[in-house]
């Protein structure tokens, strides 16, 4: 598999994010070495993670031990709620950098808006600080909704390059989707496949079988084709593999209306409302 085959999305500060990458929530820190190499020998130049996953030093032992240029892999992170703040935020940064084992970051996220805090707008403020001090090459939000979002541009100088929220067939949040798109911010969504649950349905078994692929490869290909960028996680070596070989087969309209019809508002985490 070449990572050539994985598009890019450029996003609204110019630089480019590999449209598919590797989420690695849930994966132990002595884990992550061995899964993200073997995602990168599979292709992958994408990773995402967080401070939250307290795996950030095993990410960069695999990202050091590939023999890849860093410039190579497109490498985001995120702060976690009980770091919100300016200064904590900062601080927060630079422990994720010496666990990352890098002096700059790809994309740096605010995980969540943790609204009974009351501080995303400054935590963001640091983001920007970071941004312009070029140790996080992009910046952006994760878990926003359009409130907060709304927020946000009115008390701040830059747009996030990326909006990451839960996203899959269940959920397609295609109101705060045609929001991010109108002020050129990039969807990204975690829980692509909701867990694995997704995985049963039999719209999904029933498009699979006539293009001679998995649901899960179906799913992801929807994400892809919906112009949204998709990070599944998996620690399996086969499902690492199937994830990224997306590319021979497209969906058709009557594909992409089946999914559609799919929508019912599941979440498989937290409403951003409640969450910090």
């Amino acid at each position: 598999m070449s990572e050539n085959r994985v598009p890019s999305l450029t996003l609204n500060d110019g630089r480019s994010i590999p449209q598919l990458g590797l989420g690695v929530y849930k994966v132990a820190d002595d884990e992550a070495e061995r899964v993200v190499g073997m995602a990168l020998e599979a292709g992958y130049r994408h990773l995402d993670t967080a401070a939250f996953y307290g795996n950030e030093t095993g990410v960069g032992k695999a990202l050091a031990a590939s023999g890849l240029d860093r410039d190579d892999v497109f490498l985001t992170t995120k702060v976690w709620n009980t770091d919100h703040g300016y200064d904590e935020t900062l601080r927060s940064f630079d422990e994720s950098l010496a666990k990352l084992g890098t002096d700059v970051v790809d994309l740096y996220l605010i995980h969540w808006p943790a609204p009974q805090q009351d501080k995303y707008v400054e935590t963001y403020r640091a983001l920007e600080r970071l941004r312009q001090d070029g140790r996080a090459r992009s910046i952006g939000v994760s878990n926003f909704q359009i409130h907060h979002l709304e927020r946000l541009l009115g008390e701040t100088d830059i747009v996030p390059a990326i909006n990451q929220v839960e996203l899959h067939p269940w959920l397609q949040q295609s109101e705060l989707r045609t929001f991010d798109a109108a002020h050129a911010i990039v969807t990204e969504s975690w829980s692509p496949l909701a867990r694995g649950r997704i995985l049963d349905d039999d719209a999904l078994a029933r498009i699979a079988a006539r293009h001679g692929v998995t649901p899960a490869q179906v799913t992801i290909r929807w994400h892809l084709q919906s112009g949204l960028v998709v990070i599944p996680k998996s620690v399996t070596p086969e499902r690492i593999t199937s994830n990224i070989d997306v590319f021979g087969f497209e969906l058709d309209a009557s594909d992409l209306a089946s999914i559609a019809g799919l929508e019912t508002g599941e979440r498989t985490g937290s409403h951003p409302d409640h969450n910090g």
